[in-house]
């Protein structure tokens, strides 16, 4: 089997792996790891992918090897994924899996959806601390599926004094580098950095549109960063004036929140009192303030919009 096949080989189980999964929710996955990473002491490293972008997932990406065969990384030419080119990025992911008994990798893809209403909730759940998390699961699934680790290299978010204090706070047991450009740095970083690359690249490639806007390809959207002039265009041209955007968009940036101004119907929420908030007269049974219906058998069921958005109808805010 060539070089090339086994590169096509990999990426086709990865975008196989991908178009299953439901866009609407995180979805994590670990490869088979390999016996010399149970028996030998591993570095293992972490990096993001789509970070900045107003479209698409964020995906957290994770590689491992025994320190004995770093060397590997270097045949490997891991880079900076940001410093390598599409094809260049794909060729190395190959390799990768082409070197499954010597290596192994995970990534975590993170919804945009889940991004979204995190940081729009009540009780705030920042992109700091949704980034973190993911490194953390990572690291525990690597841990949880016997990978012998030794040293761990994270590139930061953040100061990475405090990032490396946390981790190490969960992970006494284990030597941590937080730092800057880790990825540009580490070997192992760049080979995570890689693995979450090539990961978001390919889950856009095979994006489901449940919305049903159409037959819209990646290219129609463009790289999915707010400057992108192709980007730009996406979220004027499919932006329903009642409901906004497609699962695609992470609609707390504030570049989809512009496009909304001009796009959306302007929505104003009056504050009126109505009856059952009124306060009852002295001969107000308490039962009065619960009401009980039974859901008739021909009411109509909640839009499908709202289950994937895990919305639900309340009665006071």
């Amino acid at each position: 089997m060539s070089g090339k096949d086994i590169e096509i080989k990999c990426l086709s189980s990865l975008n196989e792996y991908l178009s299953a999964c439901d866009n609407s929710v995180n979805a994590v996955y670990l490869s088979q790891i390999p016996q010399v990473c149970k028996d030998h002491p591993c570095v293992l490293g972490i990096d993001e992918a789509g970070r900045g972008p107003v479209l698409g997932p964020m995906v957290y990406g994770t590689a491992f090897c025994p320190i004995n065969n770093l060397q590997l990384l270097e045949t490997l030419q891991c880079d900076d994924s940001k410093a390598l080119t599409e094809e260049k990025r794909d060729d190395i992911f190959g390799k990768i899996g082409d070197n499954r008994n010597n290596m192994g990798w995970g990534i975590e893809v993170i919804s945009p959806n889940f991004i979204c209403n995190n940081m729009l909730s009540r009780s705030k759940y920042s992109l700091n601390q949704v980034s973190m998390d993911s490194a953390i699961g990572l690291i525990r699934a690597a841990k949880e599926g016997g990978v012998n680790i030794a040293h761990i290299y994270v590139d930061t978010v953040g100061k990475p004094e405090k990032y490396q204090s946390y981790l190490l706070s969960l992970f006494p047991e284990y030597k941590i580098t937080v730092a800057k450009k880790a990825d540009s740095t580490y070997p192992i970083v760049s080979a995570a950095s890689i693995c979450a690359k090539v990961s978001r690249d390919h889950a856009l490639q095979v994006w489901k549109f449940p919305e049903e806007i159409g037959n819209v390809l990646h290219k129609d959207f463009g790289s999915g960063y707010p400057g992108d002039p192709v980007t730009k265009k996406f979220l004027v041209d499919h932006c329903d004036t009642v409901f906004g955007y497609p699962q695609l968009v992470r609609f707390s940036w504030s570049t989809a929140g512009n496009a909304l101004e001009n796009t959306a119907y302007h929505v104003e929420w009056e504050d009126i009192e109505d009856e059952d908030q009124k306060k009852p007269e002295n001969n107000t049974s308490i039962t009065s303030f619960f009401k009980f219906t039974k859901q008739s058998s021909t009411e109509k069921k909640q839009h499908e919009f709202f289950n994937r958005r895990c919305l639900k109808s309340t009665t006071e805010l």
